[in-house]
């Protein structure tokens, strides 16, 4: 059952959903893509994976403990549970709003973002490439397993987004023409957002509402998962259902 595993790569056809917190997260959202659960012999007794070995007993998914196979797929770390998945193919609702990320490139931004949409209520997420693998396991992990719960659809430019997709844009940058707190929020929109590093071209201020987030001259851009928590506040704050 486990022998054709290893460590994640890029091209793989599976990857992993890394703790049991993800590996709960991955059986309650997207149980159709598991192919088996994988668990340490140290997980006895364990609340979490109980849960697992319950949940996956119900569902008919495959359980085993296997020490060997999970140092083999992730040698660097010491997980109680390794929830293997196929990689799944995903659409974006064209009736609610979006999260864009242009050039993302940070595993443990996305993740942090992942997060902070569910909780904010938004589910679509749109990778502007070149872009962060999304099914990478440190990705996964870093979101908690909340990139489960996100359709996440990647383009190759964000001119090919907005043909499939038109509606309001909100380009958040540091030099946005209108501040935040004065913005009308239209939904269903588009947040948009540029590179940890280099933020968005000058050209999105022509390219539908370019928004500031109000910050001290202290620092000189809030970073990526701040500035998209903050977003999605005043988005919840004007009206939104969260």
């Amino acid at each position: 059952m486990t022998s054709h595993l290893k460590r994640y790569q890029k091209e793989s056809d599976v990857s992993y959903a890394e703790g049991v917190f993800a590996t709960l997260e991955l059986l309650d959202a997207r149980s159709e893509a598991v192919e088996c659960i994988l668990l340490s012999r140290r997980c006895e007794p364990n609340e979490g994976v109980a849960k697992i070995r319950a949940t996956c007993d119900k569902r008919g998914i495959p359980v085993g403990v296997d020490d060997r196979t999970m140092e083999r797929v992730s040698p660097r770390a010491s997980h109680l549970a390794i929830g293997v998945f196929r990689k799944y193919s995903m659409s974006l609702d064209a009736n609610a709003d979006h999260v864009v990320l242009v050039e993302p490139a940070d595993m443990g931004n996305l993740g942090a973002i992942a997060r902070t949409m569910v909780g904010f209520g938004v589910h679509g997420l749109a990778l502007v490439r070149p872009a962060v693998d999304a099914f990478d396991p440190k990705a996964v992990r870093a979101s908690m397993g909340a990139l489960f719960r996100l359709s996440l659809v990647y383009f190759d430019s964000f001119d090919e987004y907005r043909q499939r997709f038109s509606r309001p844009t909100f380009a958040f940058m540091t030099d946005g023409r209108k501040a935040i707190h004065e913005t009308p929020f239209e939904s269903p929109c588009a947040l948009v957002f540029g590179n940890e590093s280099s933020g968005l071209p000058p050209s999105f201020h022509d390219l539908g509402t370019s928004v500031a987030i109000p910050q001290t001259a202290a620092v000189d851009s809030l970073s990526l998962p701040t500035a998209v928590a903050i977003a999605l506040y005043e988005r919840a704050r004007a009206g939104r259902s969260v």
